[in-house]
């Protein structure tokens, strides 16, 4: 491949891979800040590929490309469900960086603080991947596999994330705790999205992160709070229900014991938020 590559289409980009693995540019907002002085290629420039940027919703959910901006995201006119996501997308760096910044790249990253991801957990989100030999699918919390690691396999290019119309039910909000509010790394960071029916919480989808190698998802916590009224919810969350699928680790930020506190009460938080 040569040195930088800039296809027009996604068809282009696949067969540019197939000549040898190359560093994907989207925003280069990760990127650029991570090749320190120099950018060491070859370099797969996705920017000129206009079938990967937008969000569609139809009657099977909603896709979103995986090159398209914060910014965009942020303006968009989506449903309550996806309150979560927006609010992150205002989290992410500045302004500049919004405007650069793409949810494939967030996600491609893989950063265990990685602010777009939690939203999309609590919406049951599924990533679509596409190479030469065909496209598959899978759930969000199967394709971040660690820090910095994802299941892409060689060859193989992000091109879409898509919420399923269970995902886009209910209301869902986002809360960030760092050293300030915003152009921060998260010490912790909590989605929520609650489905009300009747008075009572019928799902619950809640996910936690910077307090694990990938975020996660709060099975026994969300169980709990089915049939529950907004008014009790709160006594439903149990300190050791939230550690159960978290493993967080002392470091620059904070220690593993505070996140899990923090993070006992951001989640207790969100769900009063979204389910009064």
């Amino acid at each position: 491949m040569q040195s930088h590559v800039r296809p027009q289409t996604l068809h282009e980009a696949v067969a540019a891979l197939r000549s040898g693995p190359a560093r994907v540019l989207a925003g280069g907002t990760d990127l650029y800040p991570g090749a320190g002085t120099q950018l060491s290629g070859p370099i797969l420039d996705l920017t000129a590929i206009t079938d990967l940027r937008g969000i569609v919703a139809f009657a099977g959910g909603m896709r979103i490309g995986a090159a398209t901006t914060w910014t965009a995201i942020a303006e968009a006119g989506l449903p309550p469900a996806l309150h979560a996501l927006q609010q992150a997308a205002r989290h992410v760096g500045g302004r500049q960086i919004q405007n650069a910044g793409t949810l494939g790249g967030n996600l491609c990253n893989a950063s265990p603080a990685a602010d777009g991801v939690p939203p999309l957990l609590a919406a049951d989100a599924e990533v679509e991947l596409v190479s030469a030999t065909g496209t598959r699918r899978m759930r969000l919390g199967s394709f971040l596999t660690g820090p910095r690691q994802t299941a892409l396999r060689p060859g193989e290019l992000l091109v879409a994330v898509h919420i399923p119309p269970s995902g886009l039910t209910g209301r869902s909000t986002f809360l960030k705790l760092g050293a300030r509010s915003h152009l921060v790394i998260s010490i912790v960071m909590v989605a929520a999205r609650v489905v009300l029916d009747g008075g009572r919480v019928v799902s619950a989808a809640i996910a936690v992160g910077s307090c694990s190698a990938t975020a996660q998802r709060l099975p026994l916590v969300e169980a709990a709070l089915i049939g529950t009224t907004p008014d009790a919810a709160p006594s439903r969350i149990r300190p050791a229900d939230v550690a159960s699928a978290l493993s967080p680790i002392d470091d620059i930020r904070a220690t593993a014991a505070y996140r899990l506190t923090a993070a006992t009460e951001l989640v207790t938080r969100a769900v009063v938020e979204v389910a009064r």
